[in-house]
């Protein structure tokens, strides 16, 4: 940083704020730090009694802190992202399409890490909008060593940090109602229209449906005529707790589900099944959705669903790491997924 006169600055990069206070009217900074000073800005300057500024002295070890920016941009910027351009040195990140919005967390947490880089996103995991935004970064200081950005590139590593997974299209839902009294007509399926609305918000419907009674081998068909008319997904429904009854888990297993959990740290959700069932090169996912899906605002079918609809196959780990966070609060204006529930 050196100090010059403002006739000679032009050309020359702010090292601090020029504030402007007109009494009444205006009091705030006419002119930011890192704005690249015009010969129309040195009449103005001289008129907030700026006869001498303090500018950005370049030499080849340090970058400005829009060029910092710039690199921490490529480090994060992925497929399906659209970027701002650098303003008093940050960026910030877009979606282009909707989908789900992932970090990878241990290469982000190291470069986080490193002094004077500053990178804040969305929550791990959050289904987005397309125009929503992902990501801001930036520098602290007004210029930063090259050598600290070296360090930077080296703590992220060659693939990008962020990814947004668009969801697939035109998936084929099947959906297996499971239970004695609805299979013969006693009371109604209010089940599946929850199921309906679900889908509907991502643009999906069900495409095919079928009733079952309790009997294990019977559900089992009804999932097994589903995988062969080629859906994309299953979700059975009804018969999900732990009484004698209730054996819609043994079906699923019994049509040939790789059982990835049978239980959940969720609440609404603990009941929930995940399974893939293999057939050809694709892994189909089977779900068993507890009854809190019918009647709870948003439970664990809501987090795992738009992973699901992006192709993302999910882990038990993943999973069970659900539990920070799992607790939803039922609050009386629900904002999923702007909230805790999970994130």
């Amino acid at each position: 940083m050196k100090e010059i006169r403002t006739q000679d600055a032009v050309g020359q990069v702010l090292c601090h704020d020029v504030t402007q206070i007109i009494r009444g009217a205006v009091k705030g900074p006419r002119f930011r730090k890192g704005h690249i000073i015009r010969e129309e800005d040195v009449p103005v300057l001289l008129s907030l009694g700026k006869d001498h500024v303090f500018v950005w002295e370049n030499d080849d070890t340090v970058l400005h802190e829009d060029e910092a920016a710039e690199i921490l941009r490529q480090l994060c910027q992925n497929e399906y992202m659209t970027a701002s351009a650098p303003k008093e040195g940050k960026i910030e990140l877009t979606a282009a399409v909707d989908g789900v919005f992932q970090v990878d967390a241990s290469r982000f947490d190291a470069v986080n890490a490193l002094d004077d880089i500053t990178i804040a996103t969305l929550p791990q995991n959050m289904p987005v909008k397309a125009g929503q935004k992902l990501a801001g970064m930036r520098v602290i200081p007004l210029v930063i060593k090259k050598d600290k950005m070296a360090q930077v590139r080296q703590a992220a590593g060659a693939e990008p940090l962020l990814r947004l997974r668009p969801y697939l299209r035109n998936i084929k839902t099947g959906v297996v109602t499971t239970g004695t009294e609805v299979f013969q007509g006693r009371i109604a399926d209010t089940f599946t229209p929850v199921l309906a609305e679900k889908l509907r918000a991502f643009g999906l419907s069900i495409t095919e449906h079928r009733l079952s009674d309790d009997n294990v081998e019977h559900t089992r068909r009804q999932i097994e005529e589903l995988l062969a008319l080629g859906m994309d997904m299953v979700l059975c429904t009804g018969g999900m707790s732990v009484d004698p009854d209730d054996r819609t888990p043994a079906a699923i297993k019994a049509a040939g589900a790789d059982i990835i959990t049978y239980g959940a740290p969720t609440l609404p959700g603990a009941m929930f099944l995940l399974g893939y069932v293999s057939r050809g090169d694709k892994e189909i996912p089977i779900m068993g959705l507890p009854g809190c899906v019918m009647y709870a605002g948003r439970t664990i079918f809501d987090l795992i669903l738009p992973r699901v609809l992006t192709g993302e196959k999910l882990t038990r780990q993943e999973i069970r790491h659900f539990g920070i966070g799992g607790l939803c609060m039922n609050c009386e204006v629900c904002h999923y997924p702007v909230c805790g529930f999970h994130h």
